[in-house]
């Protein structure tokens, strides 16, 4: 026994999953490894120093069954006199109500009771009792089903609030730390049912894989999830850095230039086989990109498979302007000239029924330094007097500057309207902004909430564009106004 608590305190250590101080809930089903989670917890527990109180999840999915777990679990915690935690829910009849998957709605009502426990303030985390035998058992579950790097990293120690110990001890370890214990614990007829997947790995699979094949899968399972998370995290950082770097992101949808998407990854000087238009070297940046985009896009609903991802690849690598899919969970990818455009199609509806982003703010001519929000396009303006020439070192690299004796009240920061006429400097004519942002290959999309600002009712500035000529600075300029624009943070 001194084996299985060390190597359970050093996991908690090591990765830090519970600190001195923390109110931890420990998760009981009364099964046999949420029970031996409990009581090495309360063993350890002037090591750890922390306050343990117990949850309890009814699922109501065994009948009179499933209230003597309560019951159980009720007492258990009263003999250890600890705060007792516990919610009950007939996930069977939500589940036929959703018309969802038993066990995912059961797992989603679980961890609903577990993160509601935090909000609510009364535990900073919940400890599930995972073992090296689940984690095993879920790697071939999702090898079988089909599976990415992700899938291979298994369960994971912490996610959010939840933490998981004992994911480096088997289960017939736990059991036999109870039976030293002379602890009881119950037994879940449904863990013995093979209809379910789940059980047929754990009953059939995996004691073949152990007698017949490698008596330490387990632990060889374990391991290849714990270097997938890693490479995962490595890779997973690297797509979240060229998402914030070649990835224009706003709510609802997402724009990446089709050059920046099948370049992704690539070594300048190295040059490999292609396949479609994709450098095959490069496919699995590419798609790990496209996935993040559709993550921000469409936090939830719908699944996108590798399939998906591989028509969104060939719609970037071969596809025509204006060509466009049509994915689950209402997502729509558009080509746009050398771009793609990612949303949601109610989002990105073309309906004439759709009301479009507007904003208006008036800025006053007496007042010009400062910071205009416009949250409706996420943006912050900035308006800058300086004198003119500019002084050596005033820098306007990253603005657009107009001259302020030209400039009319009023000043109006305002979106796109249809009508919208403008001339930039170094165009000889007047042309309608429309068809400008068409020429930019701005998409239909895009232009929605664009800004513009006007002076006395003339558009002088639009972003993208160099200033209206007549209102561009001179050598009789005296003062000029300098406009930035950032993300609000």
């Amino acid at each position: 026994m001194g084996s299985l608590f060390s190597r359970v305190r050093d996991a908690i250590k090591t990765r830090e999953l519970l600190c001195a101080g923390e109110r931890v809930g420990v998760a009981v089903s009364g099964g046999a490894d949420s029970v031996a989670l409990l009581l090495l917890l309360i063993d350890l527990r002037k090591q750890l120093g922390v306050v343990f109180s117990v949850a309890h999840f009814n699922h109501k999915l065994r009948g009179k069954d499933s209230d003597k777990d309560e019951r159980f679990v009720a007492k258990l915690a009263a003999k250890y006199g600890l705060v007792f935690h516990s919610e009950q829910l007939d996930v069977a009849a939500k589940a036929k109500r959703d018309k969802a998957n038993l066990e995912d709605t059961a797992r989603r009502a679980r961890y609903g009771f577990f993160e509601a426990l935090v909000q609510n303030g009364h535990v900073d985390k919940v400890v599930v009792a995972h073992t090296a035998d689940d984690q095993a058992e879920t790697v071939l579950a999702h090898i079988l089903r089909g599976t990415g790097l992700a899938g291979l990293g298994g369960i994971h120690p912490e996610v959010g609030h939840v933490v998981r110990p004992l994911l480096c001890v088997r289960r017939a370890e736990l059991r036999a730390y109870l039976r030293l214990k002379k602890q009881r614990w119950c037994e879940d007829a449904t863990n013995r049912d093979t209809t379910r997947m789940r059980a047929r790995i754990r009953k059939k699979l995996m004691p073949l894989l152990e007698k017949q094949f490698q008596p330490a899968v387990v632990q060889h399972l374990a391991t290849l999830a714990e270097l997938a998370r890693e490479d995962e995290a490595f890779l997973d950082a690297w797509a979240t850095s060229r998402l914030r770097e070649h990835v224009d992101l706003k709510s609802g949808w997402a724009r990446i230039s089709v050059a920046e998407l099948l370049e992704c990854g690539k070594t300048n000087g190295c040059t490999t086989e292609t396949a479609g238009g994709v450098d095959k070297r490069n496919l699995g940046m590419a798609r790990r990109i496209v996935r993040r985009i559709v993550k921000h896009v469409r936090p939830s609903g719908g699944q996108l498979n590798a399939e998906h991802v591989r028509v969104i690849l060939e719609l970037a690598a071969s596809g025509q302007n204006g060509k466009s899919l049509e994915l689950p969970g209402g997502l729509r990818v558009r080509r746009e000239h050398d771009a793609l455009v990612f949303g949601v199609a109610s989002n990105l509806a073309e309906s004439k029924q759709r009301k479009p982003l507007e904003f208006e703010r008036v800025i006053k001519m007496d007042g010009l330094e400062g910071g205009v929000h416009v949250p409706e396009i996420s943006c912050v303006f900035r308006f800058r007097v300086i004198d003119w020439p500019a002084k050596r070192g005033d820098t306007i690299d990253t603005g657009f500057v107009l001259d302020c004796d030209a400039l009319q009240s009023p000043l109006m920061l305002r979106n796109w309207r249809p009508g919208d006429k403008f001339r930039p400097c170094g165009h000889r004519s007047e042309h309608k902004l429309k068809r400008l942002l068409s020429r930019k290959n701005v998409s239909r999309w895009e232009r929605d909430g664009w800004p513009v600002l006007t002076s006395g009712g003339t558009l002088v500035w639009t972003r993208g564009f160099p200033v209206a000529a007549e209102f561009a600075v001179t050598e009789k300029t005296r003062t000029a106004l300098v406009i930035t624009e950032e993300p609000i943070q």
